[in-house]
């Protein structure tokens, strides 16, 4: 329990750092969103290439990623009954909210998660790769449905390995599974770039935390506080259960199936309403609330679990 309490201390300072640093405007305005862009697209493809070329490959492909992906749908379906079914809300609108319920922020919180409390990046990349290569085509596939009025299967087949951290997890997978080893003078610069991915993207989150005031819309506060229940409540219990009564993780796996089913929406969720300009502050608030109610979500788990 120390270990995680540290862990978790750890990634709160440098949230808390980023905040700061946004608050004095030490950076200058959109920082935050360049700091995010190298992140993604340079520190993290090579922090899960380096980690995946050598990671255990029983972890990646073990029954942990059904889980991952029976919970995903669990929640997403929940929501959209309710909110779909029964509230008979627009398809745009029950979307978001369900993404919202379901979509654990991997990147973001999820490798800082697994790095400093597991001590293994690689224990958030089943979820990563199933929310990277079937989660995430088909929500996009229904956000353009709904926008566009038609399908465009070009786009959504090719999203996957358009994304330089699928790209780089797949590199790296595909090279441990056939025993390559990467040389030294390419490993070496790649393993210093990706030690800066995490350090980066908890900074860049605790910038955007900055100005934010959540629930100003009366008419999303139910849908809203419902995916935020869905996301850092019932998805880990899911886990948990799926896990253990269904799967039969070992104990360290179970932990961190449910730890991590318990990670906030991610922040692809507002990257998405606001490229469809589908209830973009719907999206903010699941995501803003979910980051602040995971905290003591995550501590409980681990209070019951270790």
């Amino acid at each position: 329990m120390i270990g995680v309490l540290e862990g978790f201390a750890i990634i709160g300072i440098v949230v808390g750092i980023g905040y700061l640093v946004e608050r004095q405007g030490i950076l200058g305005k959109g920082a935050g969103w360049t700091l995010n862009r190298f992140a993604f697209f340079v520190a993290l493809p090579a922090l899960m290439f380096t980690t995946l070329s050598s990671a255990d490959l029983h972890v990646i492909f073990s029954a942990r990623l059904p889980v991952a992906a029976l919970s995903f749908v669990a929640m997403a379906a929940i929501y959209s009954v309710i909110v779909g079914l029964v509230m008979r809300r627009k398809v745009g609108r029950v979307t978001v909210g369900a993404v919202g319920s379901a979509l654990l922020n991997a990147n973001n919180m999820g490798l800082p998660v697994a790095t400093y409390i597991f001590g293994d990046p690689s224990q958030v990349a089943p979820i990563l790769l199933f929310q990277l290569i079937l989660a995430t085509p088909v929500c996009l596939a229904i956000f353009d449905v709904v926008s566009k009025g038609y399908f465009s299967f070009r786009t959504v087949a090719t999203q996957p390995v358009r994304n330089p951290i699928i790209i780089g997890s797949l590199l790296g997978v595909v090279l441990n599974a056939f025993h390559v080893r990467v040389p030294d003078v390419i490993h070496q610069p790649l393993s210093l770039l990706g030690g800066a991915g995490i350090p980066l993207i908890l900074v860049a989150f605790g910038m955007s935390l900055r100005g934010n005031r959540p629930l100003a819309n009366p008419g999303e506060r139910f849908e809203t506080i419902l995916a935020v229940v869905l996301k850092v409540a019932l998805m880990p219990i899911a886990a948990y259960v799926l896990g253990r009564f269904v799967f039969d993780l070992p104990q360290h796996d179970l932990f961190a199936a449910t730890a991590l089913a318990g990670l906030p929406t991610a922040q692809n969720l507002f990257n998405f309403a606001s490229r469809y300009n589908h209830n973009v502050p719907l999206a903010r608030d699941i995501v803003l609330l979910s980051t602040v109610a995971a905290v003591p979500a995550l501590l409980v788990i681990a209070a019951l679990m270790t």
